[in-house]
């Protein structure tokens, strides 16, 4: 039963603990000192009493977006988007990072219960989507993903193994057959890196079968993510090293994205070859930077910032109209490619 008027105090009477600790775990402060016994039962009783922190604000409570780094321009269009949309509309957002840390996800996601926290948007695919299926039958949760990821949630995707058969096809018609994929870590909680390395070797396999596709990949551990700030650049001028002293052959590289792509194209003038008279250089998210002068990288457009705003109204839609739990719905992007100065035909 609820109670009109409920105050902190009526809380910690009924958990059995102070005044303060309801007021701390409340606020997410000092989380530490609690047990997850006491977290969670100050959290149910909380719902249960319908307590209401007093704000003259439209919309209590904020909305938590995921991201696994704002580094990378890529992330940082995609919650201007989310941001500016939340703005408009009267609602107040936490940015929480993981650095691709299952064990920071999971925490944020053991909060998930605190009435504060109205809704979650990952703006990545979530890398425990078993965990965040269970928190969305409680409150809305939004992803940013893959077209191809089944994870029952509100979505708003890009199809990641066309992106890859785009490039690969363009590359193909400028008349390259031996092409490297380059990239960060290749695994299942990094599927959007995967459908794009799948399409490339689709567009070979369909369109140029006696063509090749190399594949390097340097492993990044969250630790790095979050220790150095140039990592994605780092990575892609050492995976051009070892491309250009592996794969000799090779006259095209794809990065798995403009920020790997930027260190690869800097590795290779320095190792005093030209692009794209020697190399051509793909990327994938046509970030900001991609289109300068001194860059001009061909890439794929994702429509980023287009998106943020995107999941955010499919936020709203959630906490406004009160959707169903059941009810999903997917709002798909197309890719587009864009054509730079950074791929030619290939070198005779």
């Amino acid at each position: 039963m609820k109670h009109k008027n409920t105050t902190l105090r009526n809380i910690a009477d009924t958990v059995g603990c102070s005044v303060a600790t309801v007021s701390m775990i409340l606020a997410g402060k000092q989380m530490s000192r609690f047990s997850q016994e006491t977290i969670r039962a100050v959290y149910a009783t909380t719902k249960t009493l319908g307590y209401e922190k007093n704000s003259g604000h439209t919309n209590q409570g904020v909305v938590v977006i995921v991201c696994p780094s704002v580094i990378n321009p890529y992330y940082a269009t995609l919650l201007q988007g989310m941001e500016a949309d939340a703005e408009a509309n009267g609602y107040t957002t936490v940015i929480y990072t993981t650095y691709w840390s299952t064990e920071r996800e999971r925490k944020l996601l053991s909060s998930s219960m605190n009435p504060i926290i109205r809704g979650i948007i990952f703006a990545m695919a979530p890398q425990q989507p078993e965990l965040v299926r269970e928190i969305a039958k409680k409150i809305p949760v939004v992803a940013v993903c893959d077209k191809q990821s089944h994870y029952g949630l509100d979505a708003v995707e890009v199809d990641n193994f066309d992106a890859g058969y785009q490039i690969g096809s363009y590359l193909i018609s400028l008349g390259h057959r031996h092409v490297c994929y380059l990239s960060t870590s290749l695994n299942t909680q990094h599927s959007s890196r995967v459908l794009r390395y799948h399409g490339l070797l689709e567009s070979f396999k369909t369109l140029q079968p006696t063509g090749t596709v190399s594949l390097l990949t340097h492993e990044v551990e969250s630790a790095n993510e979050l220790a150095t700030v140039e990592i994605e650049y780092q990575v892609g001028r050492s995976l051009a090293k070892r491309c250009l002293a592996t794969y000799p052959d090779i006259t095209a590289m794809i990065a798995i994205n403009d920020m790997i792509a930027y260190g690869i194209i800097d590795e290779t003038i320095s190792e005093g070859f030209r692009i794209p008279q020697d190399y051509s250089v793909c990327g994938f998210d046509n970030i900001y930077p991609s289109q300068f002068h001194g860059v001009s990288l061909t890439t794929i457009d994702h429509h980023i910032n287009r998106r943020g705003r995107s999941a955010f109204s499919l936020m709203r839609a959630k906490l406004e109209h009160k959707q169903e739990a059941s009810s999903v719905t997917h709002v798909e992007f197309t890719n587009v490619l864009v054509i730079r100065s950074t791929t030619n035909s290939p070198r005779m």
